[in-house]
């Protein structure tokens, strides 16, 4: 595809490009994915979807490729440079909003709370249910999502969970020994109590399985009412209310990225 471009740049010429090479011309996914726009699938989205430029023209063929030092690249009309860097934040998530960057239906979403118009490439690491509050991370980095998700990680996440009826000693006992799902057994969990009574209980778990909290639960036959995620990781919400979002800075992103499966 034809790009207007000024003269072509000897590779003897060009900077290195902090990789023990030289800054030469790349697929336009992968400028982007460095840019920190978004990873290269989320990228390729972009692309397709008619949202990013070259020197003011269109490109959506996945093959095309730019040369950083001479090519001018955006989305949706915004310059993106490669030595931007990805962006990792968190959200308060409210109640009845759904984890989604697409609308399926008239229900809230967590796209409309968060920068996706500053960000394009931002999306959530995990999910929370809709009746779930607290804490949710996104970010444009899709290594550090990743790494994050894999099941070696065992990042700890804390929830308070609300039950329907009193946690008893042997339902503690339990959940600390690892209980058994339908999709194999949880690893073992930290529960206490987080108030006066012995309904609301802090649980600790390093799984990220669909409805895991809600399971475990179930399965020594209780039920979670209301279900609030405190902490991921060394992360907490802090002084956020619910809807709000703040970005995080550079020792919180590395603490989060020193999980390596």
């Amino acid at each position: 595809m034809p790009m207007d471009r000024k003269k072509e740049i000897p590779y003897d010429e060009r900077p290195d490009d902090g990789r023990g090479g030289k800054v030469v011309p790349m697929r336009l996914q992968k400028y982007l994915a460095r840019a920190g726009v978004a990873s290269r699938r989320a990228s390729e989205n972009l692309m397709t979807a008619g949202r990013v430029t070259v020197n003011g023209q269109v490109v959506s063929e996945l093959g095309a490729k730019v040369d950083p030092l001479v090519d001018v690249v955006a989305v949706d009309g915004r310059q993106v440079y490669l030595e931007d860097r990805p962006v990792t934040l968190m959200l308060y998530k409210p109640e009845g909003v759904i984890t989604t960057m697409k609308a399926q239906s008239a229900r809230p979403i967590v796209a409309d709370l968060v920068p996706v118009d500053r960000y394009p490439g931002l999306y959530p690491i995990g999910r929370l249910d809709a009746d779930t509050t607290g804490l949710l991370l996104f970010s444009t980095d899709g290594q550090l999502g990743n790494r994050l998700l894999h099941p070696s990680c065992h990042v700890p996440k804390t929830y308070l969970a609300y039950l329907r009826d009193p946690l008893t000693t042997r339902g503690a006992e339990a959940l600390r020994a690892g209980v058994e799902l339908d999709d194999g057994p949880a690893q073992p969990a930290e529960v206490e109590f987080a108030g006066k009574g012995d309904r609301l209980v802090r649980i600790t778990v390093r799984e990220g399985r669909y409805h895991q909290v809600k399971r475990m639960f179930k399965a020594i036959g209780n039920r979670v009412l209301n279900l609030h995620r405190e902490s991921f990781g060394s992360l907490v919400l802090g002084d956020l209310k619910p809807g709000e979002w703040r970005e995080l800075v550079d020792d919180e992103v590395e603490a989060l990225g020193h999980c390596k499966p």
